[in-house]
């Protein structure tokens, strides 16, 4: 049986309370040095000597920004991924988690990870496309034909290509995280094909990809701040808008745009970056630690980020809302145009595609 968000939140909280248990500072271990020995060569052997014993290296502390509230998969993802990293260290890394944007936004976040005064933070790849702009790639519609095939790509060749970009900014990509699925949501008539869509108004984010999107299914593509979607809907200045299910309800906007439509028009994940400087201050036992802390951390946040979006879903069904299949290839088949807008991301999306 799934397993509900509740008792998810609750293992992360158990992980919480057990990953420092036993955790202690280690020392360094220095090799023997005769007096001919360079300083380049004892710096070799020293290394050599604490990967020999499984030092970890110095304790060392660092800072993730995190935009979400608590309670959030996601945030509650990026808690156990700081909880695991001090455990598989040795209590030697510690992450503090700094959720509801107490730091920074996500924009400015990647700003400081880029110059070395953020350690990490967790990001969307919309928010990295500005900066990375291979990173716009994860945004275009209908890209991921299910959530295995998603992450089939993104842990693998796919997910190493946009990674290595990284590196070209200073940064250290570690895992990708669920960040939802969306979708078109309308208050009159319902969306049941792509000609449904012709002249509507559809609220879209303020990006080229999704204003290209809209257009191109035959709608006016109109970008609204998110705050003002739930009046914009209620007074019929938009007829519908697109997003994950636990932002349709959670805005409220199921309340007076019953209609959802399952098309899944984008999933852009979510990842977890790394400053190449504060990358660079752990020991190889460290990094192993935290690499291996973000894969377990990701693995549990995709599954509960999925059952928080069934949670969402189950309320607005209850509540009235009508939820409508369609035939996506219809919408795929409708959009190619945008994608040849952007042939840059070709060759990722190429990885993407042939991952299913």
């Amino acid at each position: 049986m799934k397993k509900t968000l509740a008792a998810l939140l609750s293992c992360a909280m158990v992980v919480s309370m057990t990953a420092c248990d036993g955790s202690k500072p280690a020392g360094t271990t220095a090799a023997s040095a005769t007096p001919e020995t360079t300083a380049a060569e004892r710096v070799e052997e020293t290394t050599a000597a604490e990967a020999a014993s499984g030092d970890m290296g110095d304790e060392l502390h660092f800072k993730l920004a995190e935009n979400q509230a608590d309670g959030n998969p996601i945030t509650e993802g990026m808690k156990m991924f700081a909880d695991l990293a001090n455990k598989y260290t040795d209590g030697t890394v510690n992450i503090d988690v700094y959720p509801n944007a107490a730091l920074c936004d996500e924009a400015s976040s990647i700003d400081q990870v880029m110059a070395g005064t953020l350690d990490f933070s967790r990001v969307n790849t919309n928010s990295m496309a500005p900066v990375v702009d291979l990173f716009g790639a994860f945004s275009m519609p209908y890209l991921f034909s299910n959530t295995e095939a998603k992450y089939k790509a993104l842990d693998g060749a796919a997910g190493e290509m946009a990674f290595k970009e990284l590196e070209n900014y200073n940064m250290v990509g570690l895992d990708f995280y669920e960040a939802g699925s969306r979708n078109f949501y309308t208050t009159d008539k319902p969306i049941t094909c792509v000609a449904d869509l012709k002249g509507m108004k559809i609220r879209v984010q303020q990006t080229e990809v999704a204003i290209s999107m809209v257009q191109a299914l035959g709608a006016e593509a109109t970008p609204m701040d998110y705050g003002e979607v739930f009046q914009g809907l209620q007074t019929g200045i938009v007829d519908g808008a697109e997003n994950d299910f636990v932002s349709y309800y959670t805005s409220g906007h199921y309340e007076v745009a019953k209609n959802f439509t399952l098309d899944g028009h984008m999933a852009p994940p979510a990842l977890v970056i790394c400053s190449k400087k504060t990358w660079d201050q752990m020991s190889d036992a460290q990094k192993e630690g935290v690499k291996k802390a973000s894969r377990e951390a990701a693995e549990w946040q995709r599954q509960a980020m999925q059952d928080y979006q069934e949670e969402s879903r189950a309320k607005c069904e209850e509540s009235g809302c009508k939820i409508i299949d369609v035939d996506v290839k219809e919408f795929q088949d409708t959009v190619q145009s945008v994608y040849d807008k952007y042939p840059q991301y070709k060759e990722l999306v190429d990885l993407i595609r042939s991952a299913e």
